[in-house]
């Protein structure tokens, strides 16, 4: 015996049926065909038009069972139900004198204090490890950021002259991390420039993180304009420039706002939404 599928020729149903029967049987609205007929409906669906007529069952129709796998315990089951119903006549099961529930299970205390010491060690051993290397890469990050004025101030396009506030006039950094940085350009730069910005920046950093080996790889620099963002990355001796335009974004510098108003607004910003 083998099982076919095909599809109602009256309704459209999925159709199971045995293959030693000649004809098969909808179960959802009982219609009787041939087999081999629902078997190549289904190939095809699209080329039927199902009626959707309504048919009655018959004491003809063909139908299918499945015999209960091991009755006994649908017995059983019917049993233990009628002895865990309670006397108020709630459905709760009486637990059993030979069972045991999480409850019954208590670690020693003894059990319990290593657990809680091991857990306290592993705690002050990740602290202890993590601190020293988050401190240090802070440290890093304001080491290169402090240096960057200096290390500007031989590009001809970005005026690094400093304001009554303390900031740069041509340029604002609004995001800094060792390896990515994001500034905001008062003036019109160009990829020339774009692609210097990011060789003084990675030379500062390699010399601030005594890096030896290819200083400008994993690092991305960002310089925003009025009209779009410069995307600076570097591998192997070799800057890559792409700008995008249009660019949305409140701190980009625009041509009546200087780099030093754009910082001061963005702090201002940053310190409200804290």
């Amino acid at each position: 015996m083998a099982t076919k599928q095909g599809m109602c020729r009256n309704c459209g149903s999925l159709i199971v049926f045995d293959d030693r029967n000649e004809n098969c049987e909808c179960i959802f609205c009982h219609c009787i065909f041939p087999g081999e007929e629902a078997v190549k409906i289904l190939e095809n669906p699209g080329d039927y038009t199902f009626a959707n007529e309504t048919f009655e069952e018959t004491s003809d129709s063909t139908h299918y069972y499945v015999n209960k796998v091991n009755p006994d315990m649908v017995t059983s089951a019917v049993a233990r139900q009628k002895l865990a119903e309670s006397k108020d006549g709630s459905l709760a099961i009486k637990p059993s004198e030979f069972e045991i529930s999480p409850k019954d299970i208590k670690a020693p205390t003894k059990l319990k204090m290593i657990m809680l010491g091991a857990f306290a060690l592993f705690v002050i051993i990740v602290i202890a490890v993590s601190l020293p290397l988050y401190k240090s890469r802070v440290n890093l990050t304001k080491a290169i950021k402090d240096g960057i004025p200096q290390a500007f101030s031989g590009i001809a396009a970005i005026d690094t002259a400093i304001d009554d506030h303390g900031n740069a006039k041509g340029y604002a950094i609004y995001g800094q991390s060792c390896s990515k940085i994001k500034l905001a350009v008062t003036s019109d730069v160009t990829e020339k420039t774009c692609e210097d910005l990011f060789v003084k920046y990675t030379d500062l950093r390699a010399q601030k993180a005594e890096i030896t080996s290819d200083k400008l790889k994993g690092v991305t620099m960002e310089v925003f304009v009025k009209n779009g963002v410069y995307t600076v990355t570097g591998s192997d001796g070799s800057v890559k420039v792409e700008f995008a335009e249009d660019v949305a974004l409140e701190t980009t510098a625009a041509s009546e706002t200087t780099a030093s108003e754009t910082t001061a607004s963005a702090t201002t910003e940053a310190k409200a939404a804290a």
